[in-house]
């Protein structure tokens, strides 16, 4: 059996900031690197730029809504993307 597809991205938080109901980060998987902003309050996320952005989209929201209550500024994360870049 073939293992299956799977990309390691990297996220950096650059901040947090509750009185906006905001997460800015950048996100980097393979050789791709984003920004993103994630307005918690009403579940948008925004990612730039676009070029390689349906890749990481699904995935980094899934996250983002996963562990959205331990994410600290300053702080590096990792998750796994079922599919390779």
């Amino acid at each position: 059996m073939r293992p299956k597809p799977e990309t390691i991205a990297n996220l950096s938080v650059q901040e947090y900031c509750f009185s906006k109901k905001q997460i800015r980060g950048i996100v980097e998987a393979s050789q791709f690197k984003w920004t993103f902003i994630w307005s918690f309050n009403n579940g948008l996320l925004q990612v730039n730029p676009p070029l390689g952005r349906a890749l990481i989209e699904g995935a980094l929201l899934r996250f983002l809504l996963k562990k959205d209550y331990e994410l600290e500024a300053g702080n590096e994360y990792k998750f796994t993307i079922s599919a390779r870049f």
